[in-house]
């Protein structure tokens, strides 16, 4: 873990539960691209950029989820550097107490403030600002959060970010968090139809053949919303669905997966609704889902 890996002239990423790129811009001067999920990973980051002999000039975040973002306020206050965070992602980076309150719809029980989904604040800078490095291509890649993007490097090295879950992550947890599914789906089909040298996901192993991963998460959500529908054939509240689904692909109920599941199981019911597969009725002061 948090192994260098040289990925094309100028890129490089660092092995690591969230993937980390390193786009190295001129005379040993080089940015991060996320920063792991919490201070040890910023403390070991800085050491891999010591011992190479590189500047550390920014952070370039692809999104605000704390395991991403984790080790920004670590690295800011040992050097200073900007840290570069989009529209709203930058909010969220800034006050990270917005991921779990979004996450559990109001404010979060203890057993959400913790490192896995609320970092530690950081100041940020938006893409627009005059030192954020102009080698890197900004990519959008909505749906798994609110603003997600992907980078692409001058040597087309293609940082992906979490549009994709490994085939190892959806055999074992089957649901990927989606915030906007019709989105996300949208965002599956511009990377399928993307050319790259290198394709590097944050979840997944770097690949020159994106096509075949793409497929799998795209099926994945397909059988999701399938499973839904199914079980929708007889209205049912929003807590009986999430409960088919932790039970159908034998998950653990958790206050954290609680809030992870339940908001992406959320998210496939207002895009099902959105898409007339699903209705919506209340009864008994109870919102109720029914296949159309």
């Amino acid at each position: 873990m948090f192994e260098l890996t040289q990925a094309g002239d100028c890129s490089y990423y660092v092995n690591a539960p969230a993937k980390i790129g390193v786009y190295c811009s001129r005379d040993n001067q080089v940015y991060l691209i996320d920063s792991g999920n919490d201070k040890d990973a910023g403390r070991k980051l800085l050491r891999i950029l010591e011992q190479r002999g590189w500047r550390l000039a920014g952070i370039v975040n692809t999104h605000s989820n704390a395991d991403h973002i984790g080790g920004n306020h670590f690295i800011q206050q040992k050097t200073g550097c900007k840290i570069f965070a989009e529209g709203i992602e930058g909010h969220f980076t800034e006050s990270p107490i917005l991921e779990p309150a979004f996450l559990y719809g109001g404010f979060p029980a203890g057993e959400l403030r913790h490192k896995f989904l609320m970092a530690q604040p950081s100041s940020v800078s938006p893409f627009s600002d005059p030192d954020f490095p102009s080698g890197l291509k900004v990519i959008p890649l909505p749906g798994h959060f609110f603003q997600m993007y992907g980078f692409r490097t001058p040597d087309d090295t293609v940082f992906l970010a979490d549009c994709l879950s490994s085939a190892a992550t959806l055999e074992k947890y089957h649901v990927s968090f989606i915030y906007d599914v019709a989105a996300y789906l949208e965002t599956l089909d511009a990377v399928e139809r993307m050319e790259g040298r290198l394709f590097v996901p944050s979840h997944a192993e770097a690949t020159d053949d994106i096509g075949p991963l793409v497929d799998l998460n795209r099926k994945k959500v397909r059988q999701i919303a399938d499973l839904i529908c199914t079980f929708c054939q007889t209205p049912a509240s929003s807590e009986a669905v999430l409960k088919h689904v932790f039970d159908s692909y034998g998950l653990t109920m958790n206050f954290e997966q609680h809030v992870l599941v339940g908001s992406t199981v959320r998210s496939y019911l207002s895009w099902l609704h959105n898409c007339g597969e699903l209705e919506a009725e209340f009864a008994d002061n109870t919102l109720l889902w029914k296949r159309s």
